[in-house]
């Protein structure tokens, strides 16, 4: 047979291989390269990109494909190996305490939070009572797992046949989704003896999982993964009780919806609940916006500053709070930050030449504090109002002075920075961090993460209000991402109170305006993976129509329809 041509998008070159060739060759040849080059070994290769798609090492190539290796650093290597993890903690769980149930709820920070709880049909004489022995037991077997480097392995399986290798294994809410999903064949994993559905691929074994940590945790336990950054160091972990409360709080929130994963989610649809479910994640939200309300008033504060990462929902947040403000007698006024930003030929730049946007000295700081003395002094001050087209501040006219029932809500993605108001008295400031924490999961193992939840927000945003496809979204989403971890996410416990903005039931909204955009990402860019990854998840989720959505809330920032200004 005539050879393949391969294209290694890592180097560069152009080779002819035998058809059939598996990723692992590929990958073998480039660390012998790299090590002769560098004088050491680079991190392990956990899959690769072919043709824009992730695939196993074990993936073989029969036609010509360009071919990206991808380790702990590249985003969808990350994903590969976070995958794995819990798959490996998932064995752990069950060969320690068989009759066990291990529910990973949500991330935090660099991690899980995970539980690990006894079922029904618990032997009477195990116990799960003491976390510490239980860690420690869970700990040693992933250790034990890591040092024996076993593979992990996917087949391709009817349907009708994975229903039947997974229902004497009990994860039901699993079960369920398959059993509910319009496919012929599906992609199952496995590790040793033990097999789930894992949302996305893994990496080649067991042992290329070298760096996580499992410990406890308030209740519960954590999962540590690696810093994708410093592959050989764990990711820094801060303890964070006011983004764990907000945990806490979705966890009671679910409960009392009846809709922790995705299998809940779609029974209570497919049953006609769909409108039920809307009404009640929108009377929870509407009753959080008027619990922080009373406690701004109870605070004595002058200014509401509320912040938040991209796509979390701050615009209609704001103006909710403001609605319950003045219920309770205060006369309104807000502030958008967005007015504040510098003219371009001030503007902070990225390395690579690119506008800066996501810092905090993209804002105009000296300026703000000045209007915002000038404002608790009683004075009146004109606000500029920014034309981002032209990239310039301009004064229209508009002026603010506050009088003796006024609060000023003031509203942006760096609104929590000490950097900002800094020339501020800290007793006129209430600070509100606003976040889309997802709250539905896929099922026990796998998670849905907030980070995509946001993502897909603002690709149905970016496409309703500003004309950007979901190409040029996604692709400018790792440089949003990456200034949220260096300007945002270390101020949010600077927070007076939380808000999870995230919706039960938004993502079975939101799918029927992402699938179309997702679907037109070409495949022969990089974002085409992170689009067909977004669409795995969606596809999942039964939809809801929008016509039950209330028009105040979150989701008609998006959406559309919303009475709302903007």
């Amino acid at each position: 047979m005539n050879k393949v041509e391969i294209v290694l998008a890592n180097t560069g070159e152009r080779m002819m291989v035998e058809p059939g060739t598996q990723v692992a060759q590929l990958a073998e040849e480039y660390v012998k390269q790299k090590t002769a080059a560098d004088g050491k070994a680079p991190w392990p290769i956990l899959g690769a990109l072919v043709n824009n798609e992730v695939e196993p090492l074990h993936f073989r190539i029969y036609t010509p494909k360009v071919v990206k290796l991808l380790d702990i650093r590249d985003r969808q290597g990350f994903r590969m190996y976070r995958n794995a993890l819990c798959l490996m903690l998932y064995k752990a769980v069950h060969d320690c305490y068989p009759t066990a149930h291990l529910s990973i709820d949500h991330s935090l920070q660099n991690g899980f939070y995970c539980r690990i709880e006894p079922t029904e049909e618990a032997d009477s004489n195990e116990s799960l009572a003491d976390k510490m022995e239980v860690c420690r037991t869970v700990r040693e077997r992933m250790i034990a797992l890591q040092e024996q480097d076993l593979p992990f392995t996917s087949e391709t399986l009817l349907m009708n046949d994975a229903i039947d290798l997974i229902r004497p294994r009990e994860i039901d809410r699993t079960l369920y989704i398959l059993e509910h999903l319009r496919q012929l064949y599906i992609e199952m994993n496995f590790l040793d003896d033990t097999v789930h559905k894992v949302n996305g691929k893994l990496a080649p074994s067991t042992g290329c999982i070298t760096t996580w940590d499992f410990r406890t945790y308030e209740d519960g336990y954590l999962l540590l993964c690696a810093d994708p950054e410093h592959p050989d160091k764990l990711s820094m972990f801060s303890d964070t009780p006011k983004l764990f409360a907000i945990f806490r709080e979705h966890h009671k929130w679910v409960d009392l919806l009846h809709t922790p994963t995705v299998s809940d989610y779609n029974r209570i649809v497919h049953e006609g609940g769909g409108q039920q479910l809307i009404l009640l994640a929108e009377a929870l939200h509407e009753k959080k916006y008027a619990e922080i309300a009373e406690q701004v008033r109870q605070s004595g504060t002058r200014m509401v500053l509320l912040a938040g990462p991209s796509s979390s929902g701050k615009t209609t947040s704001c103006r909710r709070l403001s609605v319950q403000l003045s219920v309770l007698g205060y006369d309104v006024n807000q502030l958008s930050l967005d007015d504040y930003f510098l003219g371009r030929d001030r503007t902070p730049k990225l390395p690579n030449g690119e506008y800066d946007f996501e810092s905090v000295d993209a804002l105009d700081i000296p300026l703000l504090n000045e209007h915002l003395n000038a404002l608790f002094r009683g004075e009146e001050v004109q606000i500029p109002t920014y034309d981002f087209i032209k990239g310039e501040p301009f004064y229209s006219g508009k002026t603010l002075k506050l009088g003796p029932q006024s609060i000023l809500v003031v509203e942006g993605i760096h609104a929590l920075n000490p950097k900002l108001t800094a020339e501020i008295d800290e007793g006129l400031k209430y600070k509100v961090y606003v976040s889309a924490l997802t709250q539905l999961a896929i099922d026990d193992l796998n998670i849905i993460h907030g980070t995509d939840n946001r993502l897909v927000r603002r690709i149905v945003r970016d496409n309703n209000f500003r004309g950007w496809n979901a190409y040029q979204t996604i692709h400018r989403w790792p440089e949003v991402v990456r200034g949220e971890r260096i300007h945002i996410f270390p101020y949010q416990e600077n927070a007076n109170v939380m808000f999870n903005s995230a919706l039960l039931y938004e993502l079975g909204v939101l799918k029927r305006y992402a699938e179309p955009l997702l679907k037109q990402v070409p495949e022969d860019c990089e974002e085409y993976s992170i689009a067909k990854q977004l669409l795995t998840f969606s596809e999942l989720l039964l939809p809801i129509d929008d016509k039950f959505i209330p028009y105040n809330s979150i989701m008609r920032e998006f959406l559309g329809g919303s009475t709302f200004e903007y």
